[in-house]
């Protein structure tokens, strides 16, 4: 095994994990202000408002694939250090090469992180099943107002072929005469 560089008091390896947990805390709050926002605007059922949070989120999730790869990177050292695979290091493992407070402060960040995803998740499945409750009430409102989903190009998304993109052909969208309530005897 490796002995880990130290830096004024601390490891190399340790004050390169704390700067990467801070990065992913701080996408992580990003991401759960995005999740809420979006979540609002779906309650607001303000689409420029979801479609632009949707472009937030993708957006974060390619900064994300950065930070993903770093964290290759840290377990691929640390793994190196412990002589094991990187899939089977834990943080647990990569305490052994921090110092005391820096291995103290990482299973904290950890932790946060961890509580944050989890956040995130939660709201994330709210907000999709709030756009399927919306999907499904503008799909029966269609139907009220005689607009097969076939004529509009929508099917619900568990569909087979299913697509979030109506396309609209004002011919075969024309309304027809439907009552919902006939009071004619």
């Amino acid at each position: 095994m490796n002995a880990p560089t130290l830096t004024s008091g601390g490891t190399a390896l340790g004050a390169e994990l704390l700067r990467h947990l801070d990065e992913q805390l701080a996408s992580a709050r990003r991401l759960l202000d995005t999740v809420l926002k979006q979540g609002q605007a779906i309650r607001d059922r303000d689409v420029d408002g979801v479609l632009a949070r949707m472009a937030d989120l993708q957006g974060e999730m390619e900064r994300r694939a950065g930070l993903e790869q770093e964290r290759a990177r840290i377990l691929t050292a640390a793994a190196a250090n412990l002589g094991c695979p990187p899939h089977a290091v834990t943080l647990d493992a990569m305490a052994s090469l921090l110092a005391d407070h820096e291995a103290l402060a990482a299973r904290g960040r950890s932790a946060e992180l961890r509580g944050l995803l989890e956040e995130i998740q939660r709201e994330h499945t709210i907000n999709r099943a709030l756009m399927r409750q919306e999907l499904a009430f503008l799909s029966h409102l269609t139907r009220m107002l005689g607009v097969e989903s076939e004529e509009i190009g929508y099917r619900p998304p568990n569909e087979p072929g299913a697509t979030m993109r109506a396309t609209l052909d004002p011919a075969a969208a024309a309304p027809r005469a439907r009552r919902v309530l006939d009071l004619e005897a």
